[in-house]
């Protein structure tokens, strides 16, 4: 892919805030667009839709809107054949599903699966489902995962209405939740596995959710604060602990061992993200200002050294790796996003 010949290696787009939360989009028609979310300590937040224009090969911002208190997460609707409306969805003290036009970006439902109380108990993460982009999962500091169902209406007049409601609501863990992810497992519809504060990750299935399998705990019993499946095999995925510098990659088939420790990095790790086209590469990205890229081929045999490793200007806080342009890869420090080229 060449932008008009000029085959630059680095974009970078500085937004007027502390970026957070971040992700690609996935329609065919929008490729170089990413949502960034700003990480400010107040209740007045904003999301910023940006895009690479090709011509002048710089980011534009398409539009900000604003967003109450810092999304703790936000995701393009995983949709790669335009077949959904544009969708976009956040997390923080509810769910918010938005729907993106050309000039404006406006709100389509609110999820709030506490009805009979005031009180929220604020969103750690969620995961859009790949197969059912009608289901939707979130993760609570309230020990609880809601699945929401998604009703993306028929359009009347000139209206698709966007409406949800709660599937199911769990107990997960026995602590807070932190992050939550679906598996490609089975179909890739009803597995899905979540890490929290008690040290360990969790697998469920929504045909029966009387019991899940514990697959893995650390051994100090840190909070896991996220979890990544690798896309290509269902039976692998990566998480870590709270202020670690290490992340774990663990094989299902093999619970509570790790297959692989990737402990490079020099501060601790704050994202993690697989490639969508290999099934041995992952990025991970830390604190030391460092996004590293790994080949764990060899697994189980020790993996030393990543393959590429590029150093940021200041602490990286988010990776992610474009689904379908799997030669750019995203991340963001301070007030800054960078892609790169792979």
């Amino acid at each position: 892919m060449s932008l008009h010949g000029k085959r630059k290696e680095i974009y970078k787009y500085e937004a007027p805030w502390t970026v957070y939360a971040m992700n690609w989009a996935v329609r065919p028609d929008k490729r170089f667009r990413l949502a960034l979310g700003s990480f400010v300590e107040e209740y007045n937040n904003k999301v910023q839709i940006v895009g690479l224009e090709e011509e002048s090969s710089e980011f534009v911002c398409r539009n900000t809107f604003d967003h109450p208190y810092p999304t703790t997460k936000i995701m393009w609707i995983p949709d790669t054949k335009g077949a959904y409306p544009d969708l976009l969805a956040t997390s923080g003290d509810y769910l918010r599903i938005w729907r993106v036009c050309d000039t404006e970006t406006r709100l389509e439902c609110l999820l709030n699966n506490n009805k009979n109380s005031d009180f929220c108990a604020p969103l750690t993460s969620f995961d859009w489902n790949e197969v059912d982009p009608n289901l939707l999962g979130t993760s609570s500091i309230d020990t609880t995962c809601t699945v929401w169902g998604l009703e993306t209406g028929q359009a009347l007049g000139r209206v698709n209405l966007v409406s949800g409601h709660v599937r199911t609501q769990l107990i997960a863990h026995d602590k807070e939740v932190y992050d939550i992810s679906f598996s490609r497992a089975g179909g890739g519809r009803d597995m899905f596995a979540s890490v929290g504060a008690d040290g360990s990750v969790r697998m469920f299935d929504l045909r029966h959710l009387e019991h899940s399998t514990i697959i893995y705990e650390d051994r100090q019993h840190h909070p896991l604060l996220r979890l990544c499946w690798n896309k290509q095999d269902p039976n692998y995925l990566a998480t870590m602990a709270m202020d670690n510098m290490e992340v774990v990659i663990l094989d299902v088939r093999v619970p509570c061992t790790p297959v692989a420790r990737l402990n490079n990095h020099r501060a601790c790790v704050n994202g993690i993200a697989w490639a969508p086209h290999s099934s041995c590469h992952i990025c991970t990205a830390a604190d030391d200002h460092q996004a590293l890229i790994w080949d764990i081929q060899q697994m189980p045999r020790a993996i030393e050294d990543p393959i590429l490793a590029y150093t940021a200007e200041g602490e990286i806080n988010n990776v992610q790796w474009a689904s379908t342009q799997p030669d750019w890869i995203a991340i963001c420090y301070n007030n800054c996003l960078e892609i790169l080229r792979v």
